[in-house]
């Protein structure tokens, strides 16, 4: 089942790729290998904000991170025209809003990880780091950044 056929089989629609908020590029690519920048997530069509541990839950962080890999594919769809073109995806780094005391990061960013496994396939699993921070721009809950092989 190609790429395409699963996020239809999911209900995705993929969204326009974002654009970088600052001096930056959302994808840069030396050989096969290319690195997103940290995309946010989305609800109603805004950044998602908030803290886990103290306004989100870590349900409500999955959600987010979930929103955060479709955003990057996204993203990936409009660098290479067809997402069936990428070999693996190789890491992810996820930052979360979180308290001092919340500990669920990892948690909270498997809702990326596991969407990206689901459309993917084998090629999908990656390696991962998910670190608690005390802010990020704009006052989103999460913020994910990855990089995948073509």
């Amino acid at each position: 089942m190609s790429v395409y056929e699963k996020l239809k089989l999911l209900g995705i629609n993929l969204p326009t790729a974002s654009t970088p908020a600052a001096s930056y590029v959302m994808i840069a690519q030396t050989g096969s290998t290319i690195f997103l920048s940290g995309h946010l997530p989305k609800k109603d069509g805004k950044v998602w904000i908030g803290k886990l541990g103290q306004e989100l839950t870590t349900a409500d962080g999955r959600a987010a991170a979930r929103s955060v890999a479709i955003e990057l594919i996204a993203t990936l769809h409009a660098h290479t025209g067809d997402l069936n073109k990428v070999k693996r995806i190789v890491k992810l780094t996820s930052l979360v809003n979180s308290t001092p005391d919340f500990t669920e990061q990892h948690f909270v960013t498997n809702g990326a990880s596991e969407l990206l496994a689901d459309i993917f396939g084998e090629r999908g699993k990656h390696a991962r780091s998910a670190f608690g921070v005390a802010q990020i721009p704009l006052g989103a809950c999460v913020e994910i950044e990855m990089i995948a092989e073509v």
